[in-house]
Order: structure tokens, then sequence, then C-alpha cells
């Protein structure tokens, strides 16, 4: 069992960092399970509603269009069961655009499901063995927010790394060995004791390579989550289980571990990497701008049986007090590539 041999991990060398104890316990929960739906811990945007799907497709699609129609690469990281992909690509090909499917995906039990909705996909373990030969179309939807984080606690006058330790199999957090000043961003050095900073190297090792790749061989890509513009003081690390939120360090491996996302950074690392960045913008404003209230009534019209449903998707979707606000919609382009719609 994944406690145990973290527990015995923990024994033999100390404390662990939160990126590592993270990065185990979402290893270990992805592989294991479905976790979408009613049926599992949490439901994503494309599970609300094929609207999102659709338009996410349609962007891309106006996107291409402008770009002169090149062959291009459908890239989706972290499908989840490849509806998001299925209703983008349904999109697509009514626009004209039927690219080649590639899933970036180490979840066995998601592949199976993703296989099922989109069955001439190809898969990959990373970004590493994407196609090199034409433009990228990339989506990440809630990819970014599960990738782990690295956490700084202020004690006292110093900073220091938070580590979880345990007791035979219950975890906690504590802090480690005090940090140089110059590892925190001058504005939050003298933060009050008990503050906290997060870091996500993981998410910037992945976002620079899609950069790169876009600079190198255009495209695009849309990067939706729930996030800030950071630097930002704050524990964003929480635990999902049942649609509820639970202890982050209670049962590893059972629970779907996730962190607010850094837009700032990956931006600025992004820009750095070659890629043009637009936004983030608030995700209700993204729907918005694409036509969502429209594409609702539409879909009313043809299933009225189905209005009440799809007001309510469109609520949950693009209200502040829902998805609205909290998830931000950021695009990285490729510098010869037009400017992307709905940015703000």
């Amino acid at each position: 069992m994944l406690p145990e041999r973290l527990a015995r991990a923990i024994t033999l060398g100390g404390p662990m960092p939160v990126a590592r104890f993270m990065a185990a316990a979402n290893a270990h929960y992805y592989g294991t399970r479905d976790p979408l739906g009613a049926a599992g811990d949490f439901i994503t945007a494309p599970e609300i509603s094929q609207m999102f799907g659709e338009l996410v497709g349609l962007w891309l699609a106006d996107l291409w269009d402008r770009a002169g129609r090149p062959l291009v690469h459908y890239v989706e990281l972290g499908p989840g069961r490849g509806t998001l992909a299925a209703d983008a690509l349904r999109s697509m090909a009514k626009a004209g655009l039927e690219p080649q499917v590639h899933f970036v995906e180490t979840s066995a039990a998601l592949r199976s499901a993703q296989e099922r909705a989109v069955p001439a996909a190809i898969w990959h373990e990373d970004v590493t063995t994407l196609p090199d030969d034409a433009p990228l179309l990339i989506v990440a939807n809630e990819f970014f927010d599960a990738l782990p984080v690295y956490q700084l606690v202020r004690r006292g006058a110093a900073w220091h790394e938070r580590l979880v330790a345990c007791q035979d199999t219950m975890f906690l957090p504590i802090a480690g060995k005090s940090v140089p000043d110059e590892v925190v961003p001058d504005a939050l050095r003298d933060a009050a004791p008990g503050s906290i900073i997060e870091s996500s190297p993981a998410s910037v090792a992945v976002v620079r390579a899609l950069a790169k790749r876009l600079a190198a061989q255009g495209g695009a890509a849309l990067i939706v989550d729930y996030g800030y513009e950071g630097p930002a003081l704050g524990d964003t690390l929480q635990a999902v289980k049942g649609h509820g939120f639970a202890n982050p360090f209670d049962a590893p491996g059972e629970q779907d571990l996730t962190a607010h996302v850094d837009f700032a950074t990956l931006g600025g690392m992004a820009e750095m990497s070659g890629a043009k960045v637009f936004g983030p913008v608030a995700q209700g404003d993204f729907l918005g701008l694409l036509g969502i209230a429209e594409r609702a009534r539409s879909l009313a019209r043809v299933h009225p049986d189905r209005g009440e449903e799809l007001a309510e998707a469109h609520r949950r979707l693009t209200h502040p007090t829902e998805m609205g606000s909290l998830f931000q919609a950021m695009a990285l382009v490729g510098k010869d590539w037009p400017d992307p719609a709905a940015m703000g």
C-alpha cells in the first residue's frame, strides 16, 4: 500500500518535500482509477457540458484557419476520459480541421476511457515524444494543477522548506532546513511567520517545453485551470474526495491532490522560451466571448427537454460564484501565428 511505502521511505530517509509526497500520491491515485463523474471524486468542465469542448474546438479551428490551414496535430495533456477531445474534434471537423490526435497520459485506467472516446489517438508518456513535423494545437484543461508543488514556510526570521513527516502512517507537514533569502521573491521575504510560498518546477519544465515547440513548429496552446498571478503568499495544496475537500495529508493515493496554478510564472517562462502569451482571462469571460450563451440557446431549441440542464451547465461554467472567475484561460502562440480570439 502507498501509505506504508511512503512511511517506510520517510523512516529510512527522513521527511520528504511536499512535492515528492504529492507526486507519489497523484501517480498512484490516477494510475488506479477513473476519478471523474458523479461516482468519482470530482467533475471537470468537459464533463459538465459538451459546450466547453465544442467552443475550445472552434477556438482552435479559428486560429488554424487564420494561420492558413496548415497540416497540424491536436495534442491534449491529461485528457481525462477523452470527452473534451471528442467534443472539440467534432467542432473542428465541421470547420474542415481533422488533425492527428495525440494524448499525453500515464494512467492506464484513463487511457482505456480515452480510447473509447477517441479510438485513433496516439499516446505519449510525456511531451518529449510529441511530433515535430508540423504545428501543434495543444489543450491542457486542469492539467497543471495536479503537478507537484514545493512549499516554503516562514518560521521566525527565516524561510524553511516545508516537508512531510509521519508517525506510523499518519502524515503531517513540518518545517525543514532554512533556505537562503535569495530564493524568495523580494516582495515576499518579510512576510509574517506562518506564511507559505509555492513553486512548481514540474509545471515550469512542461510549459517551457511546449513554448519551445510552438516557437519552432508553430501552433498554439490553451491552458485552462484554477490559479492566480503570482508570486503570492498562500497554501493552495488541497485534496478532493467524493466531491468534497479533505486533508491533503490523509490517505495518500486515495484522493486527488491539486494546487493553484501560478499563471504569471508560467506565462513569463513561456515568453522567455519564444512563445507569445495572451491572458490569463477568466473562464467565464473566455467562454462568453466565444458565444456560449448562443450555443446554449441553440442546443435548447434542438433539445427543448434539455433546456433546464443546459441553462444550469452554462451557469456552472461561467458564473463568477461557480467556475467563471476561479478558472482562468491563458494562450501560448507561435511567433508567426495570428493572435487568438477571446483573450481580452
